[in-house]
């Protein structure tokens, strides 16, 4: 369980679920939602910066970020480390662990972070007694491939330039979807010019010169605790990237 999260019997119904309501997700059919909220177990919460799962250790649970942002990485053995994803609302945390035995991968809590709590014991009661679901968890994990290989792409291909738009336009997106822009909420990405240089790869020196032609181009706005993007469009141009999502995602 989390360093420094606190566990709780379920205060969100599932027929309540915020990210019901959101046109992104596909609804559950009326048997599905009544598994799904037998299969949630509880709900953790934790600050910016607790460990949520961590690599190499073996976890009783998986869980679905219900608000908040997290991020999942790996640390080399002289400290350097590689972000490999961020975990946003709808996106499930510790299926690898879950499925494969240990975690290759820790996870952090980017914002303070609210999350449904899965028994990973129960998983082949989902596969064997709803096919459906079995397939959503099936696509979230295609998914998950999808989106490492353009981030692979970034990384070996498209220049610092390109890949700092690539990852702002990306994460925008991805926020704006999952409803983290909406009720008043500022719209900004609460990621650091040290997030961005373990996602792109890069130095704290050269991710920075990066950002500030960015900035200057009028495309992002540095705030406080991270940045507002201004023209999502002028950042796909200078990434040469078309988010070819389309339709209604699954969640659990």
């Amino acid at each position: 369980m989390a360093k420094n999260g606190k566990l709780s019997a379920p205060r969100t119904k599932c027929s309540a679920c915020p990210l019901r309501k959101r046109e992104h997700f596909r609804d559950f059919a009326v048997d599905e939602l009544d598994f799904v909220s037998s299969f949630k177990t509880g709900e953790l919460t934790a600050d910016a910066g607790a460990t949520i799962l961590v690599e190499g250790t073996h976890s009783a649970h998986l869980f679905t970020v219900l608000d908040g942002w997290a991020f999942r990485y790996k640390i080399l053995d002289d400290g350097r480390r590689q972000i490999l994803n961020f975990i946003l609302p709808g996106d499930l945390a510790g299926l690898q662990g879950s499925l494969m035995g240990e975690m290759q991968h820790s996870v952090e809590a980017l914002t303070p972070l609210t999350l449904c709590v899965f028994e990973r014991g129960r998983l082949g009661s989902l596969f064997s007694g709803y096919p459906d679901l079995g397939f959503d968890l099936t696509w979230i994990a295609a998914r998950e491939e999808r989106i490492l290989d353009e981030h692979l792409l970034s990384l070996g291909r498209r220049s610092a330039l390109e890949r700092a738009a690539y990852l702002l336009a990306f994460l925008n997106r991805r926020a704006r979807s999952a409803g983290l822009f909406d009720n008043g909420r500022k719209k900004m990405l609460p990621v650091s010019q040290q997030h961005f240089a373990d996602t792109l790869g890069l130095s704290i020196v050269h991710t920075n010169k990066t950002l500030r032609k960015i900035a200057a181009r009028g495309l992002v706005r540095w705030l406080d605790r991270g940045c507002e993007v201004l023209d999502e469009d002028g950042l796909c141009k200078i990434a040469g990237w078309t988010d070819s999502t389309s339709g209604k995602r699954p969640f659990i």
